[in-house]
């Protein structure tokens, strides 16, 4: 078993005498002895209890993150985190045995800038002592279900920023801690032990699965995080514990409980330490039952607690004193106070051969009848504006190391990265992107995301004017997919600078809201491009309300290099245009007769049922591949609670009444627009549900853009819309979901892979988290569906596939929100949501390819920012560059930039991704490398270091705890300086110093 020391650049001399930390005070001051060396001594011959203080505090929920910190609003909760905070530092500096763990690091980052240099001394001392420990470490505890895997990283990393920051090595987090997040998933496991953790706890799970691993004495065990990756960089030791994240009954001393305390005054007629020690004791050892070794973990905290923590330390130090004293009389229990990462230690140190599981923990059921299969789909918009700030964001950060100082400080103001940082890091939270806030919570969410957008529009407006040497009045629509946007749709002519975030060049298409009729559009080089008018729809008009007033969307086709950005210039003319629209069924039937409409480009073709205007088949016509599929609106009832359980359908749980959906309409009237650069069918099922089928001249798949809402609830039942495809395919029950947007898995209909489910929701009980797609194929044909936002979906039965995407409900499900889903939308009506699922048909063997290099370009899209007024040089007599490109070379299609960021005045972050999976492409799913001094062009590589995934150990130094477990040797990183090899879903991370020209 290895035991790593502090890590570091420390020598192992110096880390096995006094473990010397980055972060140790001043001269004078005691060295530092954090890490395992600062565990507590346990008892091999007993049973040892590892009490861990601990608090749960949620960045978001019932309250916002200002009333949570506050301590405001408390006829809502009682919950005020900087009194946790300052209540706890006093105990633990009165007594040196004490310990206490935190996690949610935008709290603490908060409370710390509040402090007085004696007091941050004072917790500096704490931490250098291992009495004070950091585990998890993020801004936020994560969702699992909902959250992409870019944005995870990132609210990882700004949290290890700043504990790395403040406290040096003593600060970094051994040990992953997710207590409260509904379910898990398997690139969770994987991200965690890329990030140098050496083991992951958790609170929930499924009650079937843990009854299960209670009977075996499996709670604990090792999670194999990639199917691709090389064992063991993504094998995580886990455990489950034993009360979800609360102590033990009867044995909950917070200002928030109500059990008794210890009384130990003899005299007393409540004296009850006999009592209590006896009942702690029986505890343990039935706790020991269900875990390997003579370790076990008591979590002595929960929901905001310790806000007064005498009350907990006070009994938790008579509970100490009084069942170890039982060890004179033959008791067998040793407790004391403890962190994660000493139980973590000692159950590493007992050397025994560990189970292996390779799939995931959703979903997750608290009882029968009881799935969170609801949130993988509440508050869609939130969904959404979430996955586009972290879109903005990428781009944010890449023109500040583009740049550099002119994109903070320029003519347009300060421009500022780390609101949206911080707002992103909290949005992440298991209670935010997750939809199960309260709505005055989800807005204030929206709110923070709102001013991190603000600050970053003055840093690309300040990016870009210097880079294309020219200033003009920058505006930024963010409303285009409504055509929505103001500033264009009255003026007779604009720019256009489209940004592209990708290492590789795109061709996008623009749809822009305009009043005019007729418009002349010119590339980069001034040369002329086809474009089309097309008017704005009425299931537009009416989405947007008065938010907009364009007529006519002009839709044309730009070219973008990679890493860089184009400018084309768009004129008004007088003269009316030709819009070819075409309303079916029509007298001038273009599709040639017979029962169906077709919209088709070269390498799709798509037939609609002359009868219903359904969908009725999609043709790959590169393949000759030809598949009948009918796509359609349906609605599941919600359940309020029937004869078998009272659950109800709400935030967070999925229960239909019944499993059968209800189409919303048998028939979709449509209508056909066709144009030289798109064709599509607007199809309109209810007055609040409508689709656009739309197909661009060369993509090689099919746009489905639906608009749903506000879900009528005026019959009294909540409703819960899903759009499914129906196909001949024989699937045999099973279907592939994403895990956060990477690695896929593949899902079995009422069937666990490593425990027997008693399936009580044939529906609800087989819906899986989708951040980013899911498919279903048979031996041949792969039907493949991209979403825009984490959703929840399924395969019900063989050949279908579907995707919850929308929700509105009239029962909360009594998981503590104690408030309906019913958001009330823009004007108070209910909420209306637009999206989009691109839908490919291809072969099994080739759709990864297709799909990989999509969803990658769907989260990074490419951002459209125009330029209206006047335009000036930035320096005199400069002219506009309206062409250009960071890159020297594109990255090979199978490697993306995941992340180019700044991280200090002197360094920039860098991470690089092979986006294809082991055996998923013959050609892509090889090792590729690329040099980095071959690869950017807007500045000079000056300096490279390897770090870990979340940039706070360098890679040469990370050494995690090793666990006995069936496993393979992980092969050698090539590295050579600047030549940089990646294997099939690795991401590589780098600390480069740059020289801009």
């Amino acid at each position: 078993m290895s035991a790593p020391g502090c890590g570091g650049s420390a020598s192992p001399l110096l880390c096995l005498l006094c473990l010397l930390c980055p972060g140790a005070l001043g001269d004078g001051e005691p060295n530092p002895s954090c890490g395992y060396q600062a565990c507590p001594a346990v008892n091999p011959k007993m049973l040892n209890v590892h009490l861990v203080p601990h608090t749960h505090d949620d960045v978001g929920w019932l309250k916002t993150v200002d009333q949570y910190y506050y301590g405001g609003r408390m006829e809502i909760q009682r919950a005020g985190v900087q009194y946790i905070l300052d209540s706890v530092i006093d105990q633990l500096q009165a007594d040196p045995s004490k310990r206490f763990i935190y996690v949610e690091i935008a709290f603490f980052y908060r409370w710390w800038k509040q402090q007085t240099e004696a007091v941050k001394k004072v917790v500096t001392q704490l931490v250098n002592e291992g009495r004070l420990e950091f585990v998890n470490g993020g801004w936020c505890m994560n969702d699992e279900a909902t959250t992409h895997y870019s944005s995870i990283i990132d609210q990882m990393t700004l949290g290890f920023q700043f504990l790395n920051d403040t406290f040096g090595e003593c600060g970094r987090p051994r040990v992953a801690w997710h207590i409260d997040p509904f379910g898990h998933s398997r690139e969770q496991a994987s991200l965690f032990a890329q990030m140098g953790f050496d083991g992951f706890f958790f609170g929930r799970l499924d009650y079937q699965d843990k009854s299960a691993r209670e009977s075996s004495r499996e709670m604990e065990l090792v999670w194999r995080g990639s199917a691709s990756l090389p064992q063991p960089s993504a094998d995580l030791f886990t455990g489950v514990l034993p009360n979800g994240y609360n102590p033990p009954l009867m044995l909950c001393w917070d200002v928030l409980c109500s059990d008794e305390p210890i009384k130990d005054d003899k005299d007393l007629d409540e004296y009850n330490v006999d009592e209590v020690v006896s009942y702690f004791l029986r505890t343990a050892h039935d706790q020991a039952k269900h875990y390997k070794t003579n370790q076990i973990i008591m979590t002595m905290g929960s929901d905001f607690q310790y806000q007064d923590a005498n009350m907990w330390y006070k009994n938790l130090d008579k509970l100490i004193k009084y069942v170890n004293a039982a060890q004179t009389f033959g008791g067998d229990v040793n407790v004391f106070y403890s962190t994660p990462s000493c139980y973590l230690y000692e159950l590493n140190k007992a050397n025994l051969t560990w189970s292996v599981k390779t799939d995931d923990f959703f979903p997750y059921a608290d009882g029968p009848y009881q799935f969170w299969t609801g949130f993988y789909t509440s508050r869609p918009a939130l969904k959404r504006y979430e996955r586009m700030s972290n879109n903005f964001l990428q781009v944010c950060n890449q023109l500040e190391v583009l740049a550099s100082t002119p994109a903070r400080h320029g003519p347009y103001g300060e421009g500022n990265s780390a609101v949206l940082k911080r707002a992103m890091g909290v949005a992440q939270h298991h209670d935010a992107v997750s939809g199960t806030e309260r709505q005055h919570v989800a807005d204030d969410y929206a709110k923070r995301l709102a001013k991190g957008w603000d600050g970053c529009q003055v840093l690309i407006s300040n990016a870009l004017s210097y880079l294309s040497r020219s200033k003009q009045d920058f505006a930024f629509c963010n409303n285009l997919n409504i055509s929505v946007c103001p500033y264009i749709e009255e003026i007779s002519n604009f720019t256009v600078t489209l940004y592209n975030p990708l290492a590789r060049s795109v061709r996008t298409y623009l749809r822009l809201p305009v009043n005019g009729t007729n418009y002349i559009v010119t590339d980069p080089e001034g040369s002329s491009v086809l474009n089309q008018l097309v008017p704005v729809s009425n299931f537009t008009v009416a989405v947007r309300q008065d938010r907009g007033f364009a007529v006519n969307e002009l839709v044309f086709e730009a070219w973008v290099p990679p890493l860089g950005f184009s400018t084309y210039r768009v004129l008004r003319k007088p003269a009316d245009s030709v819009i070819h629209r075409v309303v079916w069924p029509s007298a001038d039937d273009q599709d040639g007769g017979g029962d169906v409409m077709v919209i088709e480009n070269d390498y799709v073709r798509v037939l609609f049922d002359k009868i219903t205007g359904l969908i009725s088949a999609i043709e790959n016509r590169h393949k000759n591949l030809s598949l009948p599929i009918t796509q359609s609106f349906y609605w599941y009832s919600a359940s309020g609670g029937d004869r078998l359980s009272s659950q109800a359908s709400g935030a967070y749980i999925f229960r239909p009444n019944n499993d059968m959906p209800t189409a919303l309409a048998k028939e979709a009237s449509v209508y056909k627009v066709e144009t030289e650069l798109f064709q599509e069918v607007y199809q309109n099922f209810t007055p609040w549900c409508s689709q656009v089928v739309r197909l661009y001249q060369k993509q090689k798949f099919v746009e489905l853009e639906w608009t749903v809402g506000p879900i009528p609830v005026n019959d009294l039942i909540g409703k819960e819309i899903i759009s499914r495809f129906d196909t001949p395919l024989n699937t045999a029950g099973i279907f592939y979901t994403d895990s956060n947007g990477r690695e896929i898995l593949k899902r079995r209909r009422n069937y666990r892979p490593t425990w027997q489910l008693n399936q009580t929701e044939p529906v609800a009980g087989n819906y899986y988290p989708v951040n980013s797609r899911i498919y279903v194929k048979d031996e041949k044909t792969q039907l493949t569906v991209l979403t825009d936002r984490s959703q929840g979906g399924s395969s019900v039965t063989d050949g279908s596939l579907e995707l919850m995407v929308h929700r509105r409900l009239l029962h909360d499900d009594h998981r503590g929100l104690d408030e309906p889903l019913s958001e009330p939308g823009y004007d108070g009506k209910g909420l209306v949501v637009r999206g989009k699922h691109l839908v490919f048909l291809d072969t099994a063997d080739d759709s990864a390819e297709l799909h990989r290099i999509q969803a990658e370009a769907e989260i990074m899209a490419t951002l459209a920012i125009v330029g209206v007024g006047p335009e000036a040089p930035y320096y005199h007599s400069q002219p506009r560059i309206t062409e250009f490109t960071a890159l020297k070379e594109e990255l090979p299609r199978n490697i993306h930039l995941l992340s180019l960021a700044q991280w200090d005045n002197e360094t920039v972050v860098l991470r690089l991704e092979h986006q294809f999976e082991v055996g998923e492409s013959q050609v892509y799913s090889k090792p590729q490398t690329v040099n980095l001094s071959r690869l950017f062009s807007a500045f000079e590589i000056t300096s490279v270091e390897e770090m870990s995934l979340g940039f706070n150990q360098r890679r040469k130094d990370m050494s995690r705890l090793t666990w006995n477990s069936v496993q393979e040797t992980e092969g050698p990183r090539p590295f050579s300086v600047y030549s940089v090899t990646l294997r099939p879903m690795e991401i590589r991370t780098f600390r480069i110093s740059v020289r801009h020209g």
